[in-house]
């Protein structure tokens, strides 16, 4: 009888750690719901790692804190190679793509939230490199983020596909400060950015640089989801409507020093 009795507690404890383990990522303190978000860990000022607290920031993952904060949610950032975002996504080992992430182009492409930042592409070059318009990109090289909004603006349907089309060569890269690095060193001539970026970038590395007058194209920023994950769609909208009428997104922005301006929550 004891032994039965034995075997029987035996079963039910490990039953007990079975049903434990198997929780998984979804399990927090509040109402059991992690939001893994996805970013490239070298865009600064929306998601990058600050070298004093060894801590992910930046104002898309404030943002994303703040919507968790309202949820009762854990956040679980994730950083992800920009050129694998759609495999993160559609692999299900992130439930969303928020890291300076523009819309247009890719409408139909990601469960969408509404626009929260309107957003420029601009060309960066050295300062003494006489280049002052786009005109004089002819027979330049050009760098690029890989898969980015910059680099699609070159592609055969791009807006700046004409342009494109008189550089010497399109260097894509898999992240700014590499970009930078080998405009600093004069492997390429001219840089294609987004207008955040380039001003966060121009600030932390002194003089040397300039952003050209002429503007590629106005864009706007978005969350992507996966298509039909209209849920998660509608919450981050509410929250982020509610966020910014008690002036915290204005705050964030100023935190990073990105021009409230472009803020366009509602519009």
């Amino acid at each position: 009888m004891r032994k039965i009795l034995a075997i029987g507690l035996s079963m039910v404890m490990i039953l007990s750690f079975t049903a434990c383990g198997n929780t998984g990522k979804k399990t927090s303190k509040d109402n059991g719901k992690v939001l893994t978000v996805g970013f490239d860990a070298e865009y600064p000022p929306y998601g990058y790692m600050d070298q004093e607290s060894g801590e992910y920031v930046g104002f898309d993952l404030d943002l994303a804190e703040k919507v968790c904060e309202m949820e009762g949610w854990e956040l679980e950032k994730k950083p992800i190679n920009w050129d694998t975002k759609d495999t993160e996504l559609n692999s299900g080992s992130i439930d969303c793509i928020w890291n300076g992430f523009t819309i247009n182009g890719r409408e139909n492409d990601y469960e969408w939230s509404e626009p929260y930042i309107n957003n420029t592409q601009v060309i960066v070059v050295a300062d003494n490199s006489g280049i002052i318009t786009l005109q004089d990109l002819k027979d330049k090289t050009v760098g690029v983020q890989a898969a980015s909004a910059a680099e699609a603006l070159f592609a055969e349907d791009g807006a700046q596909v004409e342009l494109g089309k008189t550089f010497k060569a399109l260097n894509p890269f898999s992240d700014y400060n590499t970009a930078f690095t080998e405009l600093q060193s004069g492997s390429i001539d001219a840089l294609a950015i987004d207008i955040g970026v380039a001003k966060y970038q121009l600030k932390e590395r002194g003089e040397g640089f300039v952003i050209l007058d002429e503007q590629l194209n106005s864009e706007q920023y978005g969350v992507g989801m996966k298509k039909g994950n209209q849920e998660l769609c509608e919450i981050i909208n509410k929250d982020l409507k509610k966020l910014n009428a008690d002036g915290t997104v204005e705050e964030l922005a100023k935190k990073y020093d990105i021009d409230p301006a472009m803020i366009c929550i509602g519009e």
